[in-house]
């Protein structure tokens, strides 16, 4: 018994260590709970009610609003435009950040931090800046189409915004251009983290380039790699300020995304009065898609390997 209670009685130096560091966490979790976790439990609330946004909360509809989602052809028309966009800006993003990675990782290469300020520029820049920027440099009267008309390469303006294919390609090259620079920094983080003593063992065993890069640089960046995808397709399904600003889900809502949906029932008249309990239960959906997908990459990394499979590397590579 005095054994036990010596072993749970608290230095009162430690103690009031503790006390200060529960202050000091006091007002980021109470900011926590109020700007994240009340909207967060409040959309569910609303997502069972019709209600406008005004007024008490009166009308209860119970699972009304997701059972009208679901045979609504405009919700699923922004899910679709939302996977399109997510999965092409990933991939896209994906690549091209990797391959600037591996080439700014070269210690050799001069001037590699201007680089790396130069391609992360994008990401400081407001996306909603970015989105009006675009809009008037593609626009009809732009500069992209008077560039091209003065080669002689067109005759005519094209159309980038009032072409729904073409639309939503340029959506998903502005987005990607916009994320690249922030992914780059991941994948450089995760190449950082390979020991230099593999490398240098490949070498002296004869490995090239390409050998080394297929057997050391990406069986070692799978986990990373999970996490990357998850944060880069997580984030493109939230995409909201780029497509407002720079197509408004047009032409007839053949970009429009789900957040643009969301937004348009909840805050706009587009499709008639506000329905914040509808735009909830969008969200929601939205939400659990979401969480899916996370649980997904996680299993993936997971699967990947993780820091077993990783320590063993590095100790190979320490070993040799």
């Amino acid at each position: 018994m005095r054994t036990g209670n010596t072993r749970t009685k608290i230095n009162p130096q430690l103690r009031r260590k503790y006390i200060w560091a529960y202050i000091f966490i006091l007002p980021q979790l109470l900011y926590f709970l109020l700007a994240s976790m009340y909207p967060i439990v409040m959309s569910y609330v609303y997502s069972f009610y019709e209600w406008d946004g005004l007024g008490p909360l009166v009308n209860f509809v119970g699972f009304a609003n997701y059972a009208e989602l679901l045979r609504d052809d405009m919700f699923w028309n922004s899910f679709y435009n939302a996977l399109i966009y997510g999965v092409s800006a990933t991939a896209l993003t994906i690549v091209v950040s990797f391959l600037l990675a591996l080439v700014l990782n070269d210690a050799s290469m001069k001037g590699r931090s201007i680089y790396r300020t130069l391609y992360f520029l994008p990401v400081v820049t407001v996306s909603s800046i970015i989105g009006i920027i675009m809009n008037n440099i593609f626009g009809i009267q732009g500069f992209a189409n008077q560039f091209l008309q003065s080669l002689g390469w067109i005759d005519e303006p094209i159309r980038f915004w009032l072409d729904p294919v073409l639309a939503m390609i340029m959506l998903i090259l502005v987005g990607s251009w916009k994320h690249i620079g922030v992914v780059m920094i991941y994948w450089l983080a995760g190449l950082q983290m390979i020991p230099a003593d593999l490398y240098e063992a490949a070498k002296m065993d004869g490995a090239g380039y390409w050998k080394m890069l297929m057997k050391i640089t990406l069986p070692l960046l799978k986990p990373v790699s999970a996490t990357i995808l998850l944060l880069t397709f997580g984030g493109s399904l939230h995409v909201f300020d780029l497509v407002k600003t720079l197509t408004d889900g047009g032409p007839y809502h053949h970009t429009e995304t789900i957040e643009l949906f969301i937004y348009q029932y909840a805050f706009a008249t587009q499709f008639g009065g506000a329905r914040v309990g509808y735009a909830s239960a969008a969200g929601v959906y939205l939400g659990l898609f979401v969480l899916l997908i996370s649980l997904f990459f996680g299993w993936l990394g997971m699967k990947a390997g993780g820091d077993g499979k990783k320590s063993k590397l590095a100790g190979r590579g320490g070993e040799a």
